[in-house]
């Protein structure tokens, strides 16, 4: 690669704001926790809930992560709508949607499965004393989440749900419309200049990845990970197997490398990496797994449900954070005991993108339910749970790719030379 193409390359401009980022935080914290306004600025915008921090390495996250959202739900509802519409075929759509759900369903179990057992092996949390753990807090705000949480309230704060439905409604009945060659041509348009903005939007990706990875550093510093260090390599280590092994398998099936895959996602996994948030890379992934050869409808149901509902590297999280816990404290889990916490992590997992304060309120309510370990020990976790939220909101996107990619192949949707094309691409 020549030097004016490196200049050019996204992917070298976000690995450098990572690396910047992490030498701010770590020799500079004054710089990068420096306040730019006393309260963030909250509110809602087209549906989307929008917040910018505090401290200017917030506020430079922030301002990128909540402006890729906006384009979130206009991709959904574009993406499906004029998915469904080209499709015409409800029957089909039905199809793609129940295959997704018992496919979600099959591959958070294992994941769960697999972060239970070697979590098991491991061992990460004995020896941990709890009084000499750092990063000690409030976790008031997700015990009282998990009392009040429910699934009507999960979907009524999951705004990419409800415009999902509104979505295959709308496409439905458009289908069926006599004159729906003019709407396919009025929605591609459309489509076409909204992706045009995102690509500008995403050249802001360095910008953010700076100052979340800057915020991070700054805030927790690298050295409240030491006495947690243990956890947090088994959750790596964990999330490293399940990617490689288990969604490599899944696509192996299909005689798809998944070494490939990575390389033709790398600049969203750097900017998830940097942001910490699955949703920056939303739109730009949905795109690029079309360009992969993905058909429009399938890209478009099965990647917002996975949003929802295919958490992998949450449910490994999750699993692994609830063993940990209970060996901390020494409570000795019957098979009895850990077959529950998988039934009920089947369960409230589901609910972890819909909640605030997402993974610890799920886990709060998984430990309430269990009712032998202790929910005080949440406030262990949450020193290091940034520096884990990566791992997790990566594995989650490989996860709804993979997804997408596996169900595309299954119902004949997908065209192998585009991938070759793609792939080549990179």
């Amino acid at each position: 690669m020549t030097f004016r193409k490196l200049l050019g390359n996204l992917t070298f401009w976000v690995l450098t704001a990572i690396t910047l980022g992490i030498l701010t935080g770590h020799f500079f914290p004054q710089i990068a926790l420096l306040k730019v306004m006393e309260t963030p600025l909250k509110g809602r915008f087209f549906g989307q809930e929008l917040s910018l921090g505090v401290t200017l390495s917030e506020f430079l996250s922030g301002i990128f992560i909540s402006t890729v959202k906006l384009f979130i739900n206009p991709i959904i509802f574009l993406t499906i709508t004029l998915g469904i519409v080209s499709m015409g075929n409800l029957k089909k759509v039905g199809k793609v949607g129940a295959k997704a759900l018992i496919y979600f369903e099959i591959v958070t179990t294992v994941a769960l499965v697999i972060g239970i057992v070697i979590a098991n092996i491991i061992r990460p949390g004995d020896g941990v004393v709890t009084r000499q753990v750092e990063g000690q807090g409030d976790i008031s705000k997700f015990t009282k989440g998990a009392e009040s949480f429910s699934w009507w309230k999960f979907f009524g704060d999951n705004v990419t749900l409800q415009v999902l439905l509104v979505a295959i409604v709308l496409g439905t009945v458009l289908g069926n419309y006599s004159g729906r060659q003019k709407i396919i041509e009025a929605l591609t348009l459309i489509s076409k200049y909204v992706f045009k903005g995102l690509h500008t939007v995403m050249m802001l990706a360095p910008i953010g990845a700076f100052g979340g990875m800057a915020y991070t550093i700054g805030k927790y510093g690298i050295h409240t990970l030491l006495p947690l260090g243990k956890l947090m390599v088994t959750v790596y280590l964990t999330m490293g197997c399940f990617v490689f092994g288990v969604l490599g398998l899944i696509l192996r099936h299909y005689r798809i490398s998944i070494w490939k895959f990575l390389k033709y996602i790398k600049e969203e996994l750097l900017i998830v990496l940097g942001t910490s948030s699955s949703e920056a890379a939303l739109p730009s992934v949905m795109e690029k797994l079309e360009r992969m050869g993905c058909s429009k409808p399938v890209v478009g149901l099965v990647v917002p449900a996975g949003y929802s509902f295919n958490l992998d590297g949450t449910t490994i999280y999750l699993s692994m954070a609830t063993i940990f816990l209970a060996q901390v404290f020494q409570v000795h889990l019957s098979w009895e005991q850990i077959l529950t916490i998988i039934g009920i992590l089947m369960v409230t997992s589901k609910g972890a993108a819909g909640v605030t304060g997402s993974g610890f309120v799920v886990l709060a309510s998984t430990l309430t339910a269990v009712k032998v370990i202790p929910v005080e020990g949440l406030a262990l976790l949450l020193g290091v749970d940034r520096f884990m939220s990566e791992a997790r909101a990566i594995t989650n996107i490989i996860g709804n790719g993979v997804a997408t990619v596996w169900i595309a192949n299954n119902e004949r949707e997908f065209d192998r030379e585009k991938m070759e094309k793609a792939f080549r691409s990179t």
